[in-house]
């Protein structure tokens, strides 16, 4: 009966966005040119978005169909068997949608709060922070409370409107992640384009060879460049982090219905734990919000520790409140389960700190990386690399302990459960350590989602010609975003790796479901059969060479994937470049002041290269593990999995620190160090910075959506996998 508390809790989150959406919307907008500028970045935004959903439904559509004869071929005549549930087309169609809703509704309310954030920073920094923060919350809440809605949407039609045990039903769930993931990938890989493409090519031309400031009216890819705030680093962070949310929670149920098979009560306790662990996260998550607020000093420590004394709030209590909750779920004698819990969300808080140690101008690393900058972009370039390789020890070893130790702890380390394998059990606590990094996941998201909304409010507070104090509390504001996002992507790679080691659990599962279908063998009460029938088909070795093929595809996939987002920014920036080129040469009184350049070209031009580069590094996605699977069968597939998992893992946090150090080294000479604007130093640093924007809003946070995407997709084609390769366990399945 606690699942009820899902949907409750799914409601309440929805109605606390609402509320803080309202009282956004209460606030003064400002001056009559403040209200002109964020209307035409509002509408800028509207415009990418509609386009871009336009080409995605598209796709969406494609695979229903495909994914539609999977599922009613047997009753069409093209297979002697459906291939996976008849449920699972839409409940990836269900998928994408809520995950592009999330996406939508956040980028609405920052395209409204940007204003009202620069007039709030009239009056005082902490209302400032506390309008963006409030839009930061709408996004947060948004995304949670999506999340939960379409996991008890399902859960009940599954479950208690068709019948579905908890099997079947933990299963089509898991598809539902997968059209969340596509969306993502489409959402994080176009708008990290377009933002990208806008913001290298206003700061070559207007700060580099024109020696104007960042955000000049006079610059012809200001206004795409806040657009691209709204559609990449909002829109598409929302839709990024609701699938590592709901991928979280839906992989450690399918893991627990598979893992406690010979106990059904603990097995109900162990889907129900995630969900309710959410329930508490929502709830907070809610309170720690009302705790953030600071002073008028502009120092980044200042402002840190406003917003970590919201976060740190929620990360504590909901330790405690585990504790309970695994207690009363699972039983006091499986109280490990709680540590493997702990251990997720301490690994989380660790690898917040220290990317926040790693990317902030307040400390050593980046106030160093800003030094290289004396002697040119070169130099400053090659200390971001450095940096960035540097920083992935650290998370490694973070992630490390928290695998072991929940495996350890799941595993049975205080005490073992009765006629469950240790191994199910531990890789149960794996997903759980996830599900733990992810539990405060609406005011974590807040902290990252306010960033984009600060960085717009000072765009605007400099085209508006707004006064000098202004500037300063929106860059101090924009500043500390910069970390926070940098934190908020440490999150979601984290949490990505632990998810994806579920999800490989999760498709070994699967095939041996299939198997058990295929032999009329019962799934929950003759599991050892067919274990031992998986065990002598199948070798995952690393010494199988098929295997060890599978792993180094699987390990090259994420460096192609970096490769064509990274040259497609390129592309984008350079058609930016040569048209601000163009309109600083042609129109006449543009550099003077005293006429207006053509905005609305540079927006069109960045959503055309978005949406046309952003299709082939989507697809790779989708297609790269099906076609490993066609060649090379279930044993490629599982070494492409655990290859992508862990060069993903270390390249998506070296991208996304070193494009983080090279932001704020930029942001620390512009404070006044060095030399501060417009000397040798800040042009260098600007170079640096332009290299490291597609690291870190484009390539970098995409790779976790990637890694978990190649899991889902390897899962719900695992039928086409085994029917194609002509297994005879399985030859019900072969396709006529």
């Amino acid at each position: 009966m606690l699942f009820f508390l899902v949907p409750v809790a799914s409601i309440a989150a929805l109605i606390f966005a609402i509320a803080k959406a309202a009282g956004i919307m209460k606030q003064p907008e400002g001056t009559d040119q403040m209200i002109k500028i964020a209307g035409n970045i509002r509408k800028g935004a509207s415009a990418y978005l509609k386009r871009q959903y336009s080409g995605v439904a598209l796709f969406f559509l494609v695979m229903l169909i495909l994914l539609g004869v999977m599922a009613y071929g047997d009753n069409l005549g093209f297979l002697q068997t459906g291939l996976i549930s008849d449920f699972v087309p839409f409940a990836f169609l269900t998928g994408g949608f809520f995950s592009g809703l999330s996406g939508f509704f956040g980028m609405k309310i920052a395209t409204h709060a940007n204003s009202r954030t620069a007039n709030a920073c009239r009056t005082s920094l902490n209302k400032g922070l506390k309008v963006a923060f409030s839009a930061g919350s709408v996004m947060g809440f948004t995304v949670v409370g999506l999340g939960l809605l379409d996991i008890s949407i399902w859960y009940l039609l599954l479950k208690y409107a068709f019948g579905l045990g908890l099997q079947e039903t933990t299963a089509c769930m898991i598809t539902f992640g997968m059209g969340a993931s596509s969306m993502a990938l489409f959402a994080r890989v176009g708008g990290g384009i377009f933002t990208k493409a806008a913001d290298v090519g206003a700061d070559l031309v207007g700060k580099v060879e024109a020696g104007i400031p960042e955000d000049d009216p006079r610059n012809p890819a200001v206004i795409a460049d806040n657009v691209g705030d709204n559609v990449g680093d909002v829109a598409g962070m929302g839709a990024d982090l609701y699938e590592s949310y709901v991928g979280s929670i839906i992989s450690s149920m399918a893991l627990a219905v598979s893992a406690f098979m010979s106990v059904p009560d603990l097995q109900m306790g162990g889907v129900v734990l995630p969900l309710i662990i959410a329930v508490v996260g929502v709830l907070l998550s809610m309170i720690g919000t009302v705790l953030v607020r600071t002073g008028e000093k502009t120092e980044q420590k200042q402002l840190l520790k406003a917003l970590r004394r919201g976060t740190n709030f929620s990360a504590i209590v909901i330790a405690i409140a585990a504790f309970f909750l695994v207690w009363f779920l699972l039983g006091w004698q499986n109280i490990g389960f709680y540590f493997s819990i702990l251990s997720g969300l301490l690994a989380g808080v660790l690898i917040g700190f220290y990317t926040e140690y790693a990317t902030s101008d307040s400390y050593k690393p980046t106030k160093k990386l800003a030094d290289t900058s004396k002697t040119g972009p070169a130099t400053i370039i090659i200390g971001g690399i450095a940096l960035g390789m540097n920083s992935v020890f650290v998370p490694v070893v973070v992630i490390g302990v928290a695998v072991l130790a929940a495996f350890t702890f799941g595993g049975g380390f205080f005490s073992a459960i009765p006629g469950v394998p240790a191994a199910s059990s531990g890789l149960y606590g794996i997903a759980l350590a996830a599900v733990g990094m992810l539990s405060t996941l609406g005011i974590t998201l807040a902290t990252d989602a306010y960033g984009p909304v600060a960085d717009n409010a000072g765009g605007i507070a400099e085209m508006a010609g707004l006064e000098a104090e202004v500037r300063e509390r929106t860059d101090a504001l924009d500043s500390l975003g910069n970390t926070t996002a940098a934190t908020g992507k440490g999150f979601a790679i984290g949490s990505a790796a632990l998810t994806a080691l579920a999800l490989i659990a999760a498709y070994t599962d699967r095939i041996k479901e299939l198997i058990a279908s295929a032999n009329n063998l019962d799934f929950s009460t003759q599991l050892e059969k067919v274990e031992e029938i998986f065990d002598k088909t199948f070798n995952l070795s690393v010494m199988n060479p098929t295997v060890l093929v599978g792993l180094f595809i699987g390990a090259m996939l994420p460096f192609i994937f970096a490769a064509f987002t990274m040259n497609s920014v390129g592309r984008a920036a350079q058609a930016i470049v040569v048209e601000v080129r163009r309109q600083f040469k042609e129109i006449t009184g543009l550099m003077e002041g005293t006429a207006e350049a053509d905005y609305a070209r540079c927006v069109t031009l960045c959503t055309k290269s978005a949406q046309k580069e952003m299709i082939i590094p989507s697809l790779l996605a989708i297609i790269a593990p099906v076609a490993t699977g066609l060649l090379l069968g279930v044993e490629g597939v599982v070494g492409l999995l655990a290859g992508a998992t862990a060069t993903g893992f270390l390249l998506a946090i070296f991208m996304a620190n070193a494009g983080g150090a090279w932001d704020n080294a930029k942001k620390y000479i512009e404070a006044g160090n060095l030399g501060g604007k417009g000397g040798s130093n800040h042009k260098a640093a600007v170079v640096g910075d332009t290299v490291g924007d597609p690291f870190k809003d484009t390539s970098g946070p995409s790779i976790n959506i990637l890694i978990k995407l190649l899991s889902m997709v390897s899962i719900v084609f695992a039928g086409l996998v085994l029917a194609f390769n002509a297994i005879d366990l399985v030859k019900d399945f072969y396709i006529k």
